[in-house]
């Protein structure tokens, strides 16, 4: 009996660590439906994998145009519960659109503005989990990922009985009900960080600085300083000035292991985002799966995640965040190449689901480095130098990869995608140890 009130007492005392990570599932829950429906689109309207790419090209692009100004909007406003909830509400409408419109430009149009909520939600919520609970990082941020996953691996399940009853169109617009109750499961039951006081929690050029310079990047040790002030005070400010802010940019961009970080990410987005586009459209078009096995197919690429995510992160808070990176990113290397040697049905699904625990076993781990070489005051800005970075380097690989499969076949496009994922496991080298 007092084991079970202890447990709930934990799980309560948790709980806005659970919610961010179940809206974190609601924002890929709308991107993860485009996706899914993305085959039939294609066919309903003739697009080539060029134009259903360019969706994808859109989406990365507008999300790093999010990025100019997410970050900064998070970290000086300091209402990082608030644009969680924006987030949600603007990717609910969005998707709700374009399921209601016909023209391709609006479609695309439709698609800038999933984007941009992508890109709000990070800076606020991956700032916000650090802030909150700078002792738990890993796994904290593995549960956020756990959460995309989940939104990622169940959307296609629960839309697919929803497709063999209505359109795309209609199931499309269907699906916005459940970021709409998410948002406001969030405003109302997440426990907000702390007073937004000016000066509250004001940090200097120096002492930004000496953070940077300070921080042994294979120990997750977390920031003395920031922990101590929370245990006295039981607060964590929201709010910086500007010329403080501005300080901790630039020594925040000036930092060799952050910036190669960031790149690493960058390559192995290019080819998560190519996955998540060119995947549905080779099981469909290629293997000639119904939306029914489609759908079981996704969920075991995403259903993977689940496992690796909390695994991942709870590891790396133990033997440190660059081995879980080297596994990770080797694994799924490995895994593509196999897959473009594959042309039996079932094995092909046991391979990208062997695929989806590498790749989604290293995405928590990086925002976990990331949060670990960053200030306590600047994380939402990190977290969108990170997407920001991101999203630019992936813009044109969608296209890039729909002009090959449109040339040579779609198995090309898994080449081009392979290639990515080789350079982001050199790039991992050049992380220093030590700043």
């Amino acid at each position: 009996m007092r084991l079970a009130a202890q447990t709930f007492s934990r799980v309560k005392k948790d709980n806005s660590i659970y919610l961010v990570g179940l809206g974190h599932g609601a924002t890929h829950w709308v991107i993860a439906t485009f996706y899914f429906l993305l085959p039939f689109m294609a066919q309903d309207l003739g697009l080539s994998y060029v134009e259903a790419g360019l969706f994808a090209s859109v989406f990365s692009l507008a999300s790093f145009g999010a990025n100019v100004f997410s970050g900064p909007l998070v970290d000086i406003t300091g209402r990082r519960v608030l644009w969680q909830v924006v987030s949600l509400l603007v990717g609910a409408m969005a998707l709700y659109a374009m399921g209601a419109v016909s023209l391709y430009p609006l479609l695309v149009l439709a698609m800038v503005f999933i984007g941009m909520s992508n890109n709000l939600w990070h800076p606020a919520a991956i700032s916000y989990l650090s802030l909150r609970y700078p002792d738990r990082r890993g796994y904290v941020l593995s549960i956020h990922a756990l959460g995309a996953n989940l939104g990622d691996a169940v959307a296609p399940v629960i839309m697919a009985p929803v497709l063999a009853a209505l359109s795309w169109r209609a199931t499309m617009e269907t699906s916005v009900v459940v970021p709409l109750v998410v948002a406001v499961l969030l405003f109302f039951f997440v426990e907000r960080v702390g007073f937004r006081k000016q000066g509250e929690y004001r940090v200097s050029k120096e002492q930004a600085n000496e953070h940077l310079k300070t921080r042994d990047l294979d120990k997750n040790v977390p920031d003395k300083r920031h922990s101590q002030n929370e245990k006295v005070s039981g607060k964590i400010s929201e709010r910086m000035r500007g010329r403080d802010y501005l300080a901790g940019v630039g020594a925040l961009l000036k930092n060799r292991a952050v910036m190669v970080l960031c790149c690493m990410s960058g390559f192995r987005n290019m080819a998560q985002t190519g996955l998540l586009v060119f995947l549905p459209l080779y099981l469909a078009n290629e293997l000639n799966l119904s939306p029914f096995h489609l759908a079981l197919a996704l969920f075991a690429f995403q259903a993977a995640g689940l496992v690796a995510a909390p695994v991942a992160g709870i590891w790396s808070d133990r033997i440190g965040r660059r081995p879980l990176v080297v596994g990770g990113l080797g694994i799924t290397t490995v895994m593509l190449i196999l897959l473009t040697l594959i042309d039996n049905t079932t094995v092909f699904v046991a391979g990208i689901a062997m695929l989806g625990f590498g790749l989604f076993a290293v995405r928590p781990v990086v925002h976990s480095w990331l949060m670990d070489m960053t200030p306590p005051h600047m994380g939402g800005t990190a977290t969108s130098v990170l997407f920001g970075v991101q999203s630019a380097m992936t813009t044109f690989a969608p296209i890039i990869g729909g002009a090959l499969a449109d040339r040579y076949g779609l198995i090309s496009a898994f080449y081009f995608l392979g290639a990515m994922l080789l350079i982001a496991n050199f790039l991992v080298l050049f992380i220093p140890k030590k700043i």
